[in-house]
């Protein structure tokens, strides 16, 4: 035994010998002439020593046949070698050296070596003749065999896994014993000490502020309970969420939820988080546009964090309580929770949200927000508590501008305003008639040495004031870092294929850029990151950009208080100035609102808009006539209504959104609209509500979260496409995924359709008749000739729409598709995100009717190909979150034309092999391919796992 033992522990000495050289051959002898592995006086020397004097000390006592071995050896062979080896080795070693103690003591008359059975007078275990080996024989054997084995572990990277776990563990029993007089629960925060070391290397922190330590202290969030918290903007709210979804999925082993507004949030989450991903052994899955499996794939060995938009978040909570796992979800983190007043999105949010709260009693619930209205009703709905701060990492001083005087934001003085300065900018007629509002004094007070942000009313005035600031700029803004706007020039033109938007060829050069929904996704990507650096110092925009990416600023300016013709809302405002000062580089951020003096009220309203409390919050599931409760209706047939319905926010605000009917009313007139749509019907027998297979259909395929009449139409369309469907293009199947909500935005330039419609096929022809489109009608209307004949207007611009999809599929060129059809780029890729989406929709959609059995493979390519819309070698690096066409053409170009390229690649070589790109980027994009390398396997992995469990239901004898 101790033999044994004696080997095993020769095994633990060389567990970092195979991480040394895994590629040297069985035969090879690694030793030769110098044996050992720790230092200059040779282990497998000492152990030789060791045996030779134990044999001759037995020699007399044994036969000469069998090899039998001291455990006195140990101590020959003393402490020195062994002094370096880490703990559980030390302790291993103790271990035998006590057991061969015991053994000695017990069998000092028989033999210096234990035997099993030797005290039921058996002898020794027979050795056959020619099998003796030595210890050292043994043990360097041992050692060619493990270095031959690949190791990717070193005993260093192993000691701190087994570190890091010990952590975890006690983490995870402080949790359970937590208490009141417990301010903390581990290294940090309840998790191990590497995820600090990740904190620092990955982002930077070195520290929290005294606010996110005072929050993540609540006895309420040591105790699991749901929570709201509200700073204002850039108050460091995500990080205390980070650290709470950390703590869930390492400490409880439990799914997490991050519920984000947009896609570019989640994309950019994903990559952010995807790094702790690896590092942490938890996977990161995305569920944005297209992406995203229902249900998830149940990981046995790993946790997962769900990357979400609002529509996916549903999605996904729909299809865990289908299949009894949302039990599984510890945590779910809902950004912008104000957004619950926020039309149908706040609608799906209040939907989620319940459905959460009803199903599973363990979830919790956190939100973070702006300080809201009324915080009590919000409360009341996820039964939670609140805390709010006012902390600011940079301090904000806000102003207005009227005439050329300058006013400071003070709610202690009588009109909330107080005398700052007069502006001290000479300007000549020809200026004051261009720029009345002062704008070129405004911004150049502060660029190029500092950031700006200048927020417009709409998308076309962001572009006139940037043409019209750089008229006036010096040519000393064109040699501050010249070099880097024309590496931005390049990137920019090549993003276009060739084609460069003539305002931003202009407007660059000066360090100036405008940003909003017209540019496309890589266009917005390439300014924000040179804003992001220093390389733009001001960017004008609309107000989409304060509730998306991060981009702060020195100065804030507010162009108008209006967003198109809409007054701002006080949240918009403190959205938009929040954005003013930027950590660890301002001391101070402002932010000035500028006045006209043509609106007589302007400053009254200005007032209110400064300094009057927040909005409330209100339920928006009777927004758009009940469209939300009639959806919420449908998904909860089969269960208690009345018990589901108390725990909506509807529920607690009902008295204040709908006076002079009760709740009871509404869900009758929404069920009897259900029984309407044959959406549900009434069993003969027990007279209980069911859902039929129209509406399954209708809220597998996530369009119940959307517009129930959408359900309706595409039922009949896709009735009608079975009819005569088209396969010889895929124009038919893109305009049966066309989505419905965009068909308002279209105004069809009729010579284009007409040109564009005498372009396709016979068959094709054909088909857009069959929907109700034809030539004639649209050639009529070219002419400019009235048409009497009773068209519907929707079909019409759908199959507009249609056709600008078609291009694209053909072309994969947002540019010439966009100038063919003289619709901005940004809307054309606007169009094909949400047809990528809304395909993915009508794919489950048809997957529930039996009778739409033939789109099910059609809508799957389909959806792939609209995911994307690039040329098909590019798609593998394209679905990196992220990685976008321009940087998958360099990519590819570099030699990186795989997913696993990318998942091996070295960040280094990514920023040597590609102009302009960041080692962070590099970091993060390689981690975002590592995650979904390992995401893939995971999901084969669980179809390999199925087909080898033996069924639950296998009949026995």
């Amino acid at each position: 035994d101790d033999l044994i033992q004696m080997t095993c522990f020769g095994q633990r000495l060389t567990c970092d010998v195979a991480a040394i050289d895994p590629y040297c051959s069985d035969s090879e002898d690694l030793f030769g002439d110098y044996d050992s592995i720790l230092g200059d006086s040779s282990v497998l020397a000492k152990l030789d020593d060791a045996e030779q004097n134990e044999r001759l000390r037995g020699v007399e006592q044994q036969p000469e046949d069998e090899d039998v071995l001291s455990d006195s050896i140990l101590d020959d062979l003393g402490d020195e070698p062994f002094e370096d080896l880490p703990a559980s080795q030390l302790q291993f070693r103790e271990e035998v050296q006590e057991k061969a103690k015991r053994s000695r003591l017990q069998d000092r008359d028989k033999t210096s070596t234990p035997f099993r059975g030797l005290a039921n007078g058996e002898g020794p275990p027979k050795r056959p003749a020619g099998a003796r080996r030595s210890v050292a024989d043994q043990l360097k054997r041992t050692m060619l065999g493990n270095a031959a084995a690949p190791s990717a572990v070193s005993r260093t990277v192993m000691l701190k896994e087994a570190v890091v776990s010990e952590e975890i563990n006690v983490a995870m029993q402080a949790m359970e014993t937590v208490s009141a007089d417990m301010p903390d629960l581990g290294p940090f925060f309840g998790l191990p000490s590497k995820v600090k070391e990740l904190m620092f290397k990955l982002r930077g922190i070195q520290s929290l502020y005294d606010w996110q330590q005072t929050c993540l202290n609540l006895d309420c969030v040591q105790q699991r309970k749901n929570l709201i918290y509200s700073l204002p903007t850039s108050g460091g709210k995500t990080l205390v969420a980070e650290i709470l979804i950390l703590r869930e999925l390492l400490c409880r082993r439990k799914d997490c939820l991050f519920i984000l507004p947009y896609i570019s949030l989640v994309q950019e989450k994903v990559r952010g988080l995807a790094s702790f991903g690896l590092e942490l052994d938890f996977m990161v899955e995305e569920y944005a546009g297209s992406k995203g499996r229902f249900p998830p794939v149940k990981r046995r060995n790993k946790t997962s964090l769900y990357i979400a938009t609002i529509e996916k978040a549903h999605s996904l909570v729909n299809s865990l309580i289908e299949s009894s796992r949302l039990d599984n979800l510890g945590l779910v983190v809902v950004d912008e929770l104000h957004m619950l007043g926020d039309g149908s999105r706040g609608a799906i949010i209040e939907m989620t949200l319940a459905k959460v709260q009803y199903v599973s009693k363990t979830t919790q619930i956190i939100g973070m927000s702006a300080t809201l209205g009324n915080i009590k009703d919000l409360q009341t709905f996820l039964r939670a508590e609140n805390y709010t701060n006012n902390f600011r990492p940079v301090q904000l001083k806000e102003f207005v501008k009227l005439h050329d005087t300058i006013y400071e934001v003070d709610p202690k003085e009588e009109n909330c305003f107080r005398f700052s300065r007069l502006l001290n900018f000479k300007y000549s007629s020809t200026m004051q008639k261009i720029d009345p509002d002062h704008i070129i004094a405004l911004v150049t007070e502060v660029i190029p040495a500092h950031s700006c942000l200048l927020f417009c009313p709409t998308k076309k005035n962001c572009e006139n004031v940037a043409a019209m600031i750089c008229k006036y700029l010096k040519e000393d803004f064109l040699r501050h870092r010249e070099e880097e706007k024309g590496v931005l020039l390049r990137e920019l033109r090549d993003s276009g294929n060739g084609s460069l938007c003539p305002v931003l060829k202009v407007t660059v050069p000066y360090g100036v850029a405008y940003h909003h929904s017209g540019l496309t996704s890589e266009e917005r990507k390439l300014v924000e990151e040179a804003y992001s650096s220093g390389v733009l110092c001001l960017l004008t925009c609309t107000s989409t950009l304060a509730a998306g990416i991060n981009l702060p600023a020195r100065r804030v300016i507010l162009r108008s208080p209006y967003i198109a013709t809409d007054f701002l809302k006080r949240s918009q405002y403190k959205q938009m100035v929040g954005r003013a000062g930027r950590a660890g580089i301002d001391s101070v951020g402002e932010s000035i609102l500028i006045l006209q003096e043509k609106d007589r009220n302007m400053v009254t309203r200005a007032k209110t808009l400064v300094c009057a409390p927040m909005e409330s919050c209100y339920s928006n599931l009777m927004h758009d006539d009940g469209k939300g409760l009639l959806s919420l209706v449908l998904s909860l047939i089969g269960l208690n209504l009345q018990d589901f319905l108390q725990g909506t926010l509807l529920f607690v605000q009902w008295q204040q959104l709908c006076v002079g009917r009760s709740l009871l009313e509404a869900v009758q007139q929404c069920v009897d609209v259900l029984k309407e749509k044959e959406l549900i019907t009434v069993d003969s027998h027990s007279q209980s509500l069911r859902v039929t297979k129209l509406g399954k259909a209708t809220y597998k395929g996530t369009l119940a979260s959307v517009d129930l009449t959408y359900a309706e139409v595409l039922y009949k369309d896709l009735s009608k496409g079975l009819e005569s469907l088209l396969l010889n293009s895929y124009l038919h199947l893109v305009y049966l995924v066309t989505p419905y909500d965009l068909i308002d935005q279209c105004k069809p330039d009729w010579m284009i359709f007409f040109r564009q419609f005498t372009l396709l096929s016979v068959a094709e022809q054909k088909m857009s008749a069959a929907v109700g489109v034809p030539e004639s009608f649209v050639a009529r209307k070219a002419a400019g000739q009235t048409v009497k004949k009773g068209v519907h207007l929707a079909a019409v611009r759908r199959m507009y729409l249609a056709l600008v999809l078609f291009s694209l599929l053909k072309e994969t060129d947002v540019w010439s598709v966009s100038e063919r059809f003289q619709l901005s780029r940004g809307f054309v890729q606007t169009l094909l995100g949400s047809a990528s989406a809304f395909c993915s929709c009508v794919l489950h959609f048809a997957e529930e009717l039996e009778e739409f059995w033939p789109f099910r493979a059609l809508l799957a390519e389909l959806t792939r190909r609209l995911s994307y819309c690039v040329k098909a070698e590019l798609i593998p690096l394209m679905e990196v979150a992220g990685v976008l066409e321009s940087r998958a053409k360099q990519l590819y170009a570099a030699g990186y034309k795989t997913l696993t390229h990318m998942a091996n690649a070295d960040p280094a070589a990514l920023c040597t092999a590609i102009q302009n790109l960041y080692r962070k980027q590099a970091n993060q994009i390689v981690a975002a391919a590592k995650m979904l390398v390992s995401e893939k396997a995971a999901a084969l992995q669980e179809e390999v796992d199925e087909l080898l469990a033996p069924p639950s239901d296998l009949p026995q004898l």
